[in-house]
Protein backbone atom coordinates (compact mmCIF):
# COMPACT_ATOMS: atom_id res chain seq x y z
CA UNK A 1 0.00 0.00 0.00
CA UNK A 2 1.39 3.44 -0.97
CA UNK A 3 1.99 6.18 1.58
CA UNK A 4 -0.78 8.31 0.05
CA UNK A 5 -3.28 5.46 0.29
CA UNK A 6 -2.26 4.83 3.89
CA UNK A 7 -2.71 8.52 4.78
CA UNK A 8 -6.15 8.59 3.11
CA UNK A 9 -7.14 5.44 4.98
CA UNK A 10 -6.08 6.91 8.33
CA UNK A 11 -8.01 10.10 7.56
CA UNK A 12 -11.06 8.01 6.66
CA UNK A 13 -10.72 6.06 9.89
CA UNK A 14 -11.16 9.29 11.84
CA UNK A 15 -14.58 9.67 10.21
CA UNK A 16 -15.67 6.88 12.52
CA UNK A 17 -16.85 8.62 15.72
CA UNK A 18 -15.92 5.60 17.87
CA UNK A 19 -12.33 5.67 16.60
CA UNK A 20 -12.17 9.41 17.07
CA UNK A 21 -13.32 9.04 20.68
CA UNK A 22 -10.59 6.47 21.30
CA UNK A 23 -7.98 8.78 19.75
CA UNK A 24 -9.27 11.73 21.81
CA UNK A 25 -8.93 9.73 25.02
CA UNK A 26 -5.29 9.04 24.19
CA UNK A 27 -4.42 12.56 23.05
CA UNK A 28 -6.14 14.72 25.67
CA UNK A 29 -3.89 13.87 28.65
CA UNK A 30 -0.76 14.63 26.62
CA UNK A 31 -2.19 17.81 25.13
CA UNK A 32 -3.35 18.99 28.56
CA UNK A 33 0.11 18.40 30.03
CA UNK A 34 1.86 20.20 27.17
CA UNK A 35 -0.58 23.11 27.41
CA UNK A 36 0.06 23.52 31.13
CA UNK A 37 3.83 23.28 30.60
CA UNK A 38 3.89 25.99 27.92
CA UNK A 39 1.59 28.25 29.93
CA UNK A 40 3.85 28.00 32.97
CA UNK A 41 6.92 28.78 30.82
CA UNK A 42 5.11 31.57 28.96
CA UNK A 43 3.80 33.27 32.10
CA UNK A 44 7.22 33.04 33.74
CA UNK A 45 8.93 34.58 30.69
CA UNK A 46 6.22 37.24 30.44
CA UNK A 47 6.79 38.46 33.98
CA UNK A 48 10.59 38.16 34.08
CA UNK A 49 11.27 40.30 31.00
CA UNK A 50 11.71 44.03 31.46
CA UNK A 51 8.99 46.50 30.55
CA UNK A 52 9.05 48.43 27.30
CA UNK A 53 10.73 51.88 27.39
CA UNK A 54 7.59 53.47 25.92
CA UNK A 55 4.73 51.27 27.14
CA UNK A 56 6.17 50.31 30.51
CA UNK A 57 4.54 47.37 32.28
CA UNK A 58 1.42 47.53 30.09
CA UNK A 59 3.39 45.79 27.33
CA UNK A 60 2.78 42.52 29.21
CA UNK A 61 -0.85 42.62 28.05
CA UNK A 62 0.57 41.80 24.61
CA UNK A 63 1.41 38.27 25.74
CA UNK A 64 -2.31 37.52 26.16
CA UNK A 65 -3.87 39.89 23.64
CA UNK A 66 -1.84 38.94 20.57
CA UNK A 67 -2.17 35.11 20.93
CA UNK A 68 -5.89 35.49 21.66
CA UNK A 69 -6.30 37.59 18.50
CA UNK A 70 -4.35 35.07 16.43
CA UNK A 71 -6.41 32.18 17.78
CA UNK A 72 -9.69 33.99 17.14
CA UNK A 73 -8.84 34.01 13.44
CA UNK A 74 -7.29 30.54 13.39
CA UNK A 75 -10.37 29.08 15.04
CA UNK A 76 -12.63 30.55 12.36
CA UNK A 77 -10.26 29.21 9.70
CA UNK A 78 -10.65 25.74 11.23
CA UNK A 79 -14.42 26.21 11.03
CA UNK A 80 -14.12 27.21 7.37
CA UNK A 81 -12.16 24.01 6.61
CA UNK A 82 -14.80 22.04 8.50
CA UNK A 83 -17.50 23.77 6.43
CA UNK A 84 -15.77 22.60 3.24
CA UNK A 85 -15.65 19.13 4.76
CA UNK A 86 -19.39 19.29 5.32
CA UNK A 87 -20.39 20.64 1.90
CA UNK A 88 -17.76 19.06 -0.37
CA UNK A 89 -16.46 15.86 1.24
CA UNK A 90 -19.46 15.07 3.48
CA UNK A 91 -17.10 14.16 6.29
CA UNK A 92 -19.21 12.90 9.21
CA UNK A 93 -17.18 14.79 11.83
CA UNK A 94 -16.86 18.08 9.93
CA UNK A 95 -20.04 19.58 11.39
CA UNK A 96 -19.03 18.28 14.83
CA UNK A 97 -15.73 20.12 14.48
CA UNK A 98 -17.38 23.37 13.42
CA UNK A 99 -19.94 23.32 16.22
CA UNK A 100 -17.29 22.52 18.80
CA UNK A 101 -15.00 25.32 17.59
CA UNK A 102 -17.57 28.15 17.61
CA UNK A 103 -17.80 28.72 21.41
CA UNK A 104 -14.01 28.44 21.75
CA UNK A 105 -13.49 30.99 18.99
CA UNK A 106 -16.03 33.31 20.63
CA UNK A 107 -14.10 33.13 23.92
CA UNK A 108 -10.76 33.88 22.23
CA UNK A 109 -12.30 36.79 20.34
CA UNK A 110 -13.90 38.19 23.49
CA UNK A 111 -10.56 37.89 25.30
CA UNK A 112 -8.83 39.72 22.44
CA UNK A 113 -11.40 42.53 22.56
CA UNK A 114 -11.19 42.93 26.35
CA UNK A 115 -7.38 42.84 26.55
CA UNK A 116 -7.18 45.14 23.54
CA UNK A 117 -9.34 47.69 25.36
CA UNK A 118 -7.23 47.36 28.50
CA UNK A 119 -4.10 47.90 26.43
CA UNK A 120 -5.61 50.68 24.34
CA UNK A 121 -6.67 52.89 27.26
CA UNK A 122 -3.12 53.77 28.47
CA UNK A 123 -1.65 53.73 24.95
CA UNK A 124 -4.34 55.53 22.95
CA UNK A 125 -6.20 57.31 25.72
CA UNK A 126 -9.49 55.55 24.96
CA UNK A 127 -11.06 52.16 25.59
CA UNK A 128 -12.50 51.79 22.09
CA UNK A 129 -12.40 53.32 18.63
CA UNK A 130 -14.37 52.20 15.62
CA UNK A 131 -11.36 51.72 13.38
CA UNK A 132 -11.13 48.95 10.78
CA UNK A 133 -9.24 46.41 12.93
CA UNK A 134 -11.37 46.73 16.06
CA UNK A 135 -14.63 46.83 14.13
CA UNK A 136 -13.80 43.75 12.04
CA UNK A 137 -12.80 41.78 15.15
CA UNK A 138 -16.06 42.83 16.82
CA UNK A 139 -17.92 41.62 13.73
CA UNK A 140 -16.07 38.30 14.07
CA UNK A 141 -17.32 38.01 17.65
CA UNK A 142 -20.90 38.65 16.50
CA UNK A 143 -20.48 36.01 13.79
CA UNK A 144 -19.44 33.44 16.36
CA UNK A 145 -22.47 34.26 18.50
CA UNK A 146 -24.76 34.12 15.47
CA UNK A 147 -23.47 30.71 14.41
CA UNK A 148 -23.89 29.37 17.94
CA UNK A 149 -27.48 30.64 18.02
CA UNK A 150 -28.19 29.17 14.58
CA UNK A 151 -26.90 25.75 15.62
CA UNK A 152 -29.29 25.78 18.57
CA UNK A 153 -32.26 27.16 16.61
CA UNK A 154 -32.48 24.46 13.91
CA UNK A 155 -33.48 21.02 15.18
CA UNK A 156 -32.81 19.10 11.96
CA UNK A 157 -29.07 18.18 12.11
CA UNK A 158 -28.66 17.79 8.33
CA UNK A 159 -30.27 21.15 7.53
CA UNK A 160 -28.48 22.88 10.40
CA UNK A 161 -25.05 21.63 9.30
CA UNK A 162 -25.59 22.75 5.69
CA UNK A 163 -26.90 26.22 6.55
CA UNK A 164 -24.17 26.75 9.15
CA UNK A 165 -21.43 25.64 6.74
CA UNK A 166 -22.62 28.09 4.06
CA UNK A 167 -22.70 30.97 6.52
CA UNK A 168 -19.23 30.08 7.84
CA UNK A 169 -17.79 30.19 4.32
CA UNK A 170 -19.53 33.48 3.53
CA UNK A 171 -18.25 34.98 6.78
CA UNK A 172 -14.69 33.88 6.06
CA UNK A 173 -14.27 37.03 3.96
CA UNK A 174 -13.88 38.88 7.27
CA UNK A 175 -10.64 37.05 8.13
CA UNK A 176 -8.44 38.72 5.46
CA UNK A 177 -10.14 42.01 6.31
CA UNK A 178 -8.98 41.64 9.93
CA UNK A 179 -5.50 40.60 8.84
CA UNK A 180 -4.85 43.36 6.30
CA UNK A 181 -7.03 46.14 7.73
CA UNK A 182 -3.99 47.96 9.14
CA UNK A 183 -2.48 48.06 5.64
CA UNK A 184 -5.64 48.87 3.69
CA UNK A 185 -6.94 51.65 5.97
CA UNK A 186 -5.68 54.19 8.49
CA UNK A 187 -5.99 52.58 11.92
CA UNK A 188 -4.51 53.04 15.37
CA UNK A 189 -3.02 49.57 15.16
CA UNK A 190 0.58 49.20 14.08
CA UNK A 191 1.38 46.96 11.07
CA UNK A 192 2.38 43.34 11.61
CA UNK A 193 5.64 43.05 13.56
CA UNK A 194 5.95 39.25 13.90
CA UNK A 195 4.60 37.53 10.77
CA UNK A 196 6.50 39.45 8.10
CA UNK A 197 8.26 38.32 4.94
CA UNK A 198 11.39 40.22 5.98
CA UNK A 199 11.35 38.75 9.49
CA UNK A 200 10.02 40.00 12.84
CA UNK A 201 10.72 43.59 13.84
CA UNK A 202 9.92 43.05 17.52
CA UNK A 203 12.83 42.82 19.96
CA UNK A 204 13.80 39.20 20.81
CA UNK A 205 13.29 39.95 24.51
CA UNK A 206 9.58 40.38 23.79
CA UNK A 207 9.40 37.96 20.86
CA UNK A 208 10.31 34.76 22.73
CA UNK A 209 7.71 35.11 25.52
CA UNK A 210 5.16 35.96 22.83
CA UNK A 211 6.03 32.84 20.81
CA UNK A 212 5.83 30.60 23.89
CA UNK A 213 2.46 32.07 24.85
CA UNK A 214 1.22 31.68 21.27
CA UNK A 215 2.16 27.99 21.37
CA UNK A 216 0.42 27.65 24.74
CA UNK A 217 -2.77 29.25 23.40
CA UNK A 218 -2.65 27.05 20.28
CA UNK A 219 -2.27 23.90 22.40
CA UNK A 220 -5.13 25.12 24.58
CA UNK A 221 -7.32 25.51 21.51
CA UNK A 222 -6.63 21.98 20.26
CA UNK A 223 -7.15 20.54 23.75
CA UNK A 224 -10.50 22.30 24.15
CA UNK A 225 -11.52 21.57 20.57
CA UNK A 226 -10.90 17.84 20.79
CA UNK A 227 -12.64 17.68 24.17
CA UNK A 228 -15.61 19.65 22.81
CA UNK A 229 -15.82 17.39 19.74
CA UNK A 230 -15.86 14.36 22.03
CA UNK A 231 -18.67 15.91 24.08
CA UNK A 232 -20.63 16.79 20.94
CA UNK A 233 -20.39 13.21 19.64
CA UNK A 234 -21.59 11.85 22.98
CA UNK A 235 -24.39 14.43 23.08
CA UNK A 236 -25.59 13.36 19.64
CA UNK A 237 -25.53 9.72 20.67
CA UNK A 238 -27.61 10.47 23.74
CA UNK A 239 -30.07 12.50 21.63
CA UNK A 240 -30.35 9.65 19.11
CA UNK A 241 -30.99 7.12 21.88
CA UNK A 242 -33.69 9.33 23.38
CA UNK A 243 -35.40 9.67 20.01
CA UNK A 244 -35.31 5.90 19.52
CA UNK A 245 -36.73 5.39 23.00
CA UNK A 246 -39.49 7.93 22.33
CA UNK A 247 -40.40 6.23 19.03
CA UNK A 248 -40.42 2.82 20.69
CA UNK A 249 -42.66 4.17 23.44
CA UNK A 250 -44.98 5.72 20.84
CA UNK A 251 -45.27 2.43 18.92
CA UNK A 252 -45.95 0.61 22.17
CA UNK A 253 -48.72 3.05 23.12
CA UNK A 254 -50.36 2.69 19.69
CA UNK A 255 -50.18 -1.11 19.92
CA UNK A 256 -52.12 -1.03 23.15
Amino acid sequence: MSENSLAIRKFSDLANPTRFLALADRLLPWLSGLTALFFVAGVWLSFTTEGDYQQGETVRIMYVHVPAAWLSMMCYSVMALAALGTLVWRHPLADVSSRAAAPIGACFTFLALVTGSLWGKPMWGTWWVWDARLTSVFVLFLMYLGLMALNRAIDDPARSSKVSAILVLVGFVNIPIIKFSVEWWNTLHQPASVMRLDGPTIDPEFLWPLIVMAIAFTLLFFTLHIAAMRNEILRRRVTALRRLAARAAGRGARAQ
